[in-house]
């Protein structure tokens, strides 16, 4: 067993003290999803509460869901990558419980962090299922974090801090880049060549104005896209390096899009991954390898949209298809895992990424990923204490609770 990382908390029991330093649990945060049928249309609803999509979508939508028998395999997914980080802490000596709740389905994390509160777990440090910076997959947890303080009524008794991105970690990425060469030789054994195959990353779709407005405000120029298309360009480009380096020449690959599910008048990322695969025979591409390195792990949009509506169309132009796997609980993306909360936890330990981007702030920048619709509370963001300004809260409570940017004295 490796030696006990530093860490100046422990549990202290119920009503312990937020302002205390260190953590005393980890918040794994997910997405939620339908456990049964009967779960699937109010779970959609929940997802797309005050975004005005059509009932229509949430049906055609929800037939996904019924095909894998109503049940999404991402609650399941959690709660082994739970009990992988629960095992992984204990084996290097780090005494955190790894709590899970969730944005849209049960265990909702108000709920999960009024039980943390009564078991004595005042100090929590989320960990967002998600890699990459934008509203969706950012400011939203912590949004959700600022709402569980909020309704919970727990502000000034529960501090809940936020990991930073992982796009470029290399226990992140490893299992992509690995996918990936598998995926080239299985494609070599049916007689193609690498110059053959295009390697398609694949990411979730989202509008063209919450894209520019990833990341810290002004860290990025426009028609860049934002953190979020900068910092998948730069996971592609280093899965597509292994490559490389595995084949000795370098793979054609692009980044393309799934799961839009905005109005047609709203302009989204693009191109479709469908798209993508229908206009490959014209370039003289025999086959493709999609990897879905957006994803952290094998949902319903992983397996539905690529599994059964991408193939399809790969099979339909002719082409050889192959999908690579998402980390999942992957021992290595675990592991990759705890070294950003031993790198919370003990400040002399330096941030790991392949990239040049440098690792992402902790707390988030000022006005980062910002929520284009209207500013609701927030936690873990250098500017969260603006978020609060149109509630009552006592500003010595959002101290207490580890708010940044309150102003001293008030």
């Amino acid at each position: 067993m490796t030696a006990p990382v530093p860490n100046t908390a422990s549990p202290t029991g119920s009503g312990g003290d937020p302002t205390v330093p260190g953590w005393d649990a980890v918040l794994l945060a997910g997405f939620g999803g339908p456990e049964g049928p009967d779960d699937i249309m109010p779970f959609l609803r929940n997802v797309t509460r005050g975004r005005g999509i059509p009932e229509e979508r949430l049906v055609e939508v929800s037939h996904h869901y019924e095909a894998l028998g109503g049940v999404s395999p991402i609650n399941e997914q959690n709660r082994q990558l739970q009990a992988a980080l629960n095992a992984e802490l204990r084996r290097r000596g780090i005494d955190l419980p790894v709590l899970w709740g969730n944005r849209n389905w049960a265990p909702y994390l108000p709920d999960v962090v009024t039980e943390a509160f009564a078991e004595g777990h005042t100090r929590l440090l989320g960990l967002a299922t998600s890699a990459y910076s934008s509203y969706s997959s950012c400011r939203q947890y912590r949004e959700d974090f600022g709402g569980a303080l909020a309704s919970t009524g727990l502000v000034g008794q529960v501090r809940i801090d936020k990991i930073r991105h992982y796009f470029d970690h290399p226990g992140f990425l490893a299992p992509f880049s690995d996918g990936t060469i598998a995926a080239v030789r299985q494609a070599m054994a049916t007689g193609l060549a690498l110059a053959d195959l295009q390697i398609v990353f694949t990411t979730h779709s989202i509008p063209i104005t919450m894209t520019e407005s990833s990341g810290p405000a002004g860290t990025y120029p426009a028609g860049s896209g934002g953190a979020y298309v900068t910092q998948h360009l730069a996971a592609c480009a280093l899965v597509a390096g292994d490559v490389a380096e595995a084949f000795g020449e370098d793979p054609s690959w692009q980044l393309a899009y799934q799961s839009r599910s905005g109005p047609p008048s709203m302009p989204w990322l693009d191109p479709d991954i469908n798209d993508v695969i229908n206009d490959l025979p014209a370039t003289g591409k025999r086959g493709i390898i999609v990897v879905p390195i957006g994803f952290v792990s094998d949902h319903v949009e992983v397996v539905w949209d690529l599994d059964n509506e991408a193939k399809e169309t790969a099979e339909e132009a002719g082409l050889f298809f192959a999908r690579v796997g998402t980390p999942g609980s992957l021992p290595v993306f675990v592991s990759a895992l705890v070294d950003l909360i031993v790198e919370r936890l003990d400040p002399t330990v330096a941030p790991v990424g392949r990239s040049d981007l440098g690792p992402t702030p902790n707390p988030c920048g000022v006005n980062c990923c910002a929520n284009l619709r209207a500013a609701k509370p927030t936690t873990a963001g250098a500017d969260s204490a603006a978020d609060w300004a149109g509630t009552d809260v006592d500003p010595a409570l959002l101290r207490r609770s580890g708010i940044p940017g309150v102003p001293v004295g008030s």
